[in-house]
C-alpha cells in the first residue's frame, strides 16, 4: 500500500512532508525463504494462481447465471436472492437494496484478476440496469462500504485503463455521477445532533419522512459509524464535493471524543443522539473492528497526521489490555482489567494484517497462527470460538478475513509458509463449500451442513486477496502499492492524500504515551529482528498445538505463554485464571530444560513466563432439549418444536408444570431497540427475531416489558434442529441475575412454523418445557410381570414340588386394557407350564 506517492506527500495543515511511510507494508519485505519447507516455486504458484481464477469464474458466473440482477446468489437453491420474496433473516437482509449488489461489490476484482473484457461488460450492465431509487431500508454501514466503496473502486479502475487508452473509451464517469447520487442517499442518516448517523436509511425517503419506515433507532455500532472516512472521503476527492468527508470527519471526531479517557478504548455500541455507551465491552472484533482500521487507513489515504495520532492511542490500549497474544480479549472499557467474555469472534481475523501495517509483526504473527490452528482444527473459523479453542458460534459465511490477515503476511515476511496457508484455504474452500451453483456458506462447521447463502463478501475480498497472495506485482494490471484496500478491499487511489483536506476541526490533544520506534515511520524487519531470517517460523513454533493437533504424545502437558505485565499488576493473571487455566510461574518449575527462561531489561515492563496446565473438557457440553408446544386448538399439544435453552434467565428444568402463556411478536421484532407494544406483549411470551444485539439485551428489554418469557427465533434461514445441534444462549458478559423469565431458542424452520400458527390463528398458547416434560405424549403401556411360588398338590405317591407361576398384571398406564389384562392374566395362570426349581433358591 503506497510506493512513489511518498515522494509528492505534503500534509496540508501543517506544511510538513510527512514521513507516511510508517505503514506500507511494501518497505517490509525481507525476502526470507524456506522456513517451514522448501519455498514454493512460480510452477506450484502458477497452478494455484489459475486455480483461483476457476473458482471465481464459478463463483461469478453462476452469480451473473442465475441471480443477476438480484443482489445475491443462493447457491444452494441456484437462484437469486430478492429481498421480500425470500423468508426474512432479520439485519442480515439490510445489506440488500435490490441495486445488484454482488456484481457492483465485484467489478474491481474482475480488473485486478485481469478479468478485463468482463469488467468492461459488467460495467456497462451496472450503468444500464442499477437504481437507487428505491423504496427500500438498508444498512448504512454495509452500503458504504459494498456499494458505494464498489462504485468508487470500478469508477478507479475504468479511469486507469480509460488513461492506457486500450478499453473504456467509451466511459464517462457514470460510475462516479451514481456513486455520488448513492452518497446524497445516505446523507439522511447523518442527521443526529450527535453527527453520528443512523444505522438505517430509506433510500427513496431518508430518514425522517413518515413513509421512510427507520429513523426510530437509538443505537449503533462503533465500527458503524466510524467506517465511513475512506469512502466518503475519496468521493468528496473524486467528484469535489466536501460535503462527504466533512460528515464522515464529525463521526470520527464524535467517537474520538466519547473514547473512555482512563483507558483510551471505546466501546462496541453507541446511542447516536446523546453520544452514551450502550455496550461497554471492548475488543477489537465485531461492533469496532474496522474504526480501528479506518484510522490507521484514512492517515495512508488522506495523509491527515490527526488519524495516525488516534490509531497509535488505541492501539497502545489495545496491546495493553486487549492483546495478550495469541489472544485477543474483549474487556470492559472502564475497567479494562475485567474480560467480560470467553470467547471471540471471526471478525478479528483482519487484525494480524492492521498490526502488519503498523509494523508490529510479532504479536501478528502469534494471533495469526492461532487461527490457523483453529482452521486446522474446524476446516474454517467458526463465526465465535472460545479461548480454549472450542466452537462456540459454527457459523461461517465464508468470511475472507483470515485470507487477508495471511496475505499482508506474507507480503511483510516474504516466508512461503504463507503460501501453504493460502493454499490450504483454497483447498478447504473447493472440498466443503464448493457446490454446483457457486459456493455455500457453512451452517456449523461441526457438521459441515451448508447454507443457502453466498454474500458478496466472498467475490469482493476473498479472491483478491488469493490472487494477490500467489502473484507477482508484474503480473498485475495495476501497481498494487499505489491504492489502499478498504475494508470490503475495495481500492482507492493514495494519490488521493495530495487533495486539499478539510481538516479545520480536527485535533487530538497530546497523549501522554510515547510513540515507539515505528509511530511515524516505515518499519524495519531487520531492526525487529536482526540478522534473523527465520524469526517468524521461531515465534510460529510456541503457538503451533494450542488446539491440540499435530502434537505428539511424548509432548509435554505444559505449554508456555508469555505475557506483558506491566507496573499496573498481574491483570494478565487474573484474565487466564477467569478462563479456568491455572498457573505457575516458571521459576516454581524444576524443568528448566525446557528452555523457557528469558529476560526483558525494558524499563517499565516486565515479562514473567509462565506454564499452564489446561485441563480437557468434553467438545460439547450436555444441552437440556426444551420444546415449544403449541396447547390451544386446533393445535391442543399435538405441536411440539425442539428448542435450545439460555445459560441464564428461568431454569424451565425446575418447574414443575413448565411456563403457560400466549404469544405476541415484539416490536421491533429484534427486540434491540425500545419496545413499542409494551402493553400488548405485558403478561404474554414474546417471540423475538435473533440478530442486531446480544440475547440477554433483548431478555432484558422484553422482561421490563412485562412479558412473561422469550423465545427467540434464529434469523438465519432454514437452521433446524434436525440438522444444527442444539445450542445454550449465553449472557453478554454482563451479570444476568435480573433476568428472571424462561428463554428458549428456536432454529428458523421451527420458528417459521410458530410464526405461521400465529398468523392464522392470532391467538396461540404456548407451554414452554423439557422435552422429557412434554404432555400428552403417548407413553409406552406397561405390562407388570410377577412371578409367585405355589405348592401344588399331588396324588399320593408322586413327587411334592414347587412351581413358578408367571402372572401378568393389568398396565398402570393403560385403564382400557384393564379388562383384558385381567383376561390374560387368567388364561397364563391357567397355562403356564411349571418349572422345576430348588424353593429355596426362588426370588
Amino acid at each position: 500500500m503506497g510506493g512513489n506517492w511518498i515522494r509528492r506527500e505534503k500534509h496540508r495543515c501543517g506544511g510538513f512532508v510527512m514521513a507516511l511511510a510508517a505503514v506500507i507494508f511494501s518497505c517490509l519485505l525481507i525476502g526470507v525463504t524456506g522456513q517451514d519447507g522448501q519455498a514454493m516455486t512460480a510452477e506450484e504458484k502458477s497452478k494455484i494462481r489459475d486455480q483461483i481464477l476457476e473458482m471465481f469464474d464459478h463463483a461469478y458466473n453462476s452469480y451473473m447465471d442465475y441471480a443477476y440482477p438480484a443482489d445475491e446468489l443462493m447457491p444452494l437453491s441456484c437462484r437469486g436472492r430478492v429481498r421480500g420474496l425470500e423468508p426474512n433473516r432479520g439485519d442480515i437482509d439490510d445489506s440488500l437494496g435490490k441495486f445488484s449488489l454482488t456484481l457492483i461489490d465485484t467489478l474491481d476484482t474482475l480488473v485486478l484478476l485481469n478479468k478485463l473484457d468482463e469488467f468492461e461488460e459488467a460495467v456497462k450492465k451496472t450503468v444500464q440496469d442499477v437504481r437507487f431509487d428505491n423504496d427500500i431500508v438498508v444498512s448504512v454501514f454495509e452500503t458504504n462500504i459494498r456499494v458505494l466503496g464498489g462504485l468508487l473502486g470500478a469508477h478507479v479502475m475504468a479511469d486507469v485503463l480509460k488513461q492506457r487508452g486500450e478499453r473504456m473509451q467509451w466511459y464517462r464517469d457514470e460510475l462516479l455521477h451514481m456513486a455520488k447520487e448513492l452518497g446524497y442517499r445516505l446523507l439522511p442518516a447523518f442527521n443526529t445532533t450527535s453527527g453520528l448517523p443512523y444505522p438505517r436509511v430509506n433510500l427513496l425517503y431518508g430518514v425522517v419522512n413518515p413513509l421512510s419506515r427507520t429513523g426510530t433507532e437509538s443505537d449503533t455500532c462503533t465500527a458503524c459509524a466510524g467506517t465511513m472516512i475512506l469512502e466518503f472521503a475519496a468521493l468528496s476527492r473524486l467528484s469535489g464535493d466536501p460535503i462527504f468527508e466533512e460528515h464522515a470527519r464529525k463521526a470520527m471526531d464524535v467517537l474520538w471524543e466519547k473514547r473512555q479517557r482512563g483507558s483510551d478504548l471505546v466501546g462496541t455500541v453507541i446511542n447516536i443522539h446523546n453520544g452514551d455507551w450502550v455496550r461497554r465491552d471492548s475488543g477489537v472484533g465485531a461492533g469496532i473492528d474496522s474504526y480501528y482500521e479506518y484510522l490507521m487507513k484514512a492517515y495512508i489515504l488522506l495523509g491527515d497526521k490527526v488519524y495516525l495520532d488516534r490509531f497509535n492511542t488505541h492501539y497502545s490500549a489495545i496491546m495493553k489490555y486487549i492483546s495478550q497474544p495469541p489472544l485477543l480479549l474483549n474487556v470492559h472499557m472502564h475497567n479494562p482489567t475485567v474480560n467480560v467474555r470467553s470467547w471471540m469472534d471471526s471478525l478479528l481475523a483482519f487484525f494480524p494484517g492492521l498490526q502488519v501495517l503498523r509494523g508490529d509483526l510479532k504479536p501478528a504473527i502469534e494471533t495469526h497462527e492461532m487461527l490457523y490452528q483453529v482452521t486446522k482444527q474446524h476446516n474454517f473459523l467458526p463465526e465465535a470460538f472460545t479461548t480454549e479453542f472450542r466452537v462456540h458460534w459454527g457459523q461461517h459465511p465464508l468470511r475472507p478475513e483470515f485470507a487477508e490477515s495471511t496475505y499482508f503476511l506474507y507480503k511483510a515476511t516474504g516466508d512461503p509458509y504463507y503460501l501453504k496457508v493460502g493454499q490450504s484455504i483454497v483447498e478447504k474452500l473447493n472440498t466443503h463449500a464448493r457446490v454446483p451453483c457457486g459456493f455455500a456458506a457453512v451452517q456449523d462447521v461441526r457438521t459441515g451442513m451448508h447454507e443457502d447463502r453466498m454474500d458478496s463478501f466472498f467475490l469482493a475480498e476473498m479472491f483478491k486477496y488469493l490472487y494477490l497472495l500467489f502473484s507477482e506485482k508484474t503480473q498485475l494490471p495495476i501497481d498494487i502499492d499505489d491504492y489502499i484496500f478498504t475494508t470490503e478491499a475495495h481500492l482507492l487511489p493514495v494519490s488521493l492524500s495530495t487533495t486539499q483536506p478539510s481538516c479545520h476541526t480536527n485535533n487530538t490533544e497530546p497523549q501522554a504515551h510515547k510513540d515507539d520506534l515505528f509511530s511515524y515511520s516505515c518499519p524495519s524487519a531487520q531492526t525487529l529482528f536482526p540478522n534473523n531470517p527465520t524469526f517468524a517460523k521461531t515465534i510460529r513454533d510456541s503457538n503451533k498445538y494450542l488446539t491440540g493437533l499435530g502434537r505428539t504424545q511424548q509432548s509435554s502437558p505444559v505449554r508456555g505463554i508469555e505475557l506483558p505485565l506491566h507496573d499496573t499488576g498481574l491483570e494478565p493473571i487474573e484474565f487466564l485464571k477467569s478462563m479456568g487455566i491455572s498457573l505457575t510461574p516458571l521459576t516454581e518449575l524444576v524443568s528448566a530444560s525446557q528452555g523457557f527462561v528469558s529476560q526483558d531489561s525494558q524499563k517499565g515492563v516486565y515479562k514473567l513466563k509462565l506454564v499452564a496446565e489446561v485441563s480437557q473438557t468434553p467438545e460439547h457440553e450436555e444441552v437440556v432439549a426444551l420444546i415449544v408446544q403449541l396447547i390451544s386448538p386446533p393445535f391442543l399439544g399435538r405441536t411440539a418444536l425442539m428448542a435450545g435453552p439460555a445459560k441464564f434467565g428461568k431454569d424451565l428444568t425446575k418447574q414443575e408444570h413448565g411456563v403457560k402463556g400466549s404469544i405476541v411478536k415484539s416490536v421491533p421484532y429484534t427486540a434491540c431497540g425500545p419496545i413499542e407494544n409494551a402493553v400488548e406483549l405485558q403478561g404474554h411470551i414474546a417471540l423475538a427475531l435473533r440478530g442486531d444485539c446480544m440475547f440477554a439485551a433483548k431478555a432484558r428489554r422484553l422482561q421490563e416489558a412485562g412479558a412473561t418469557g422469550v423465545i427467540f427465533i434464529d434469523h438465519r434461514e432454514g437452521s433446524s434442529s434436525a440438522e444444527t445441534p442444539l445450542f445454550q444462549m449465553v449472557g453478554d458478559g454482563e451479570p444476568t441475575d435480573d433476568i428472571t423469565v424462561p428463554l428458549v431458542f428456536l432454529f428458523s424452520k421451527e420458528g417459521a412454523t410458530l410464526t405461521a400458527a400465529l398468523q392464522e390463528h392470532h391467538n396461540v398458547d404456548v407451554l414452554l418445557l423439557p422435552k422429557e416434560k412434554q404432555i400428552g405424549k403417548e407413553k409406552p403401556e406397561k405390562l407388570n410381570i410377577k412371578f409367585r411360588l405355589a405348592k401344588e398338590e399331588f396324588a399320593e405317591g408322586e413327587m411334592e414340588s414347587t412351581t413358578i407361576h408367571l402372572v401378568l398384571e393389568q398396565s398402570e398406564t393403560a385403564t382400557e386394557m384393564n379388562t383384558e389384562a385381567a383376561s390374560l392374566t387368567g388364561k397364563n395362570q391357567e397355562t403356564c407350564s411349571s418349572l422345576q426349581k430348588d424353593p429355596e433358591s426362588s426370588p
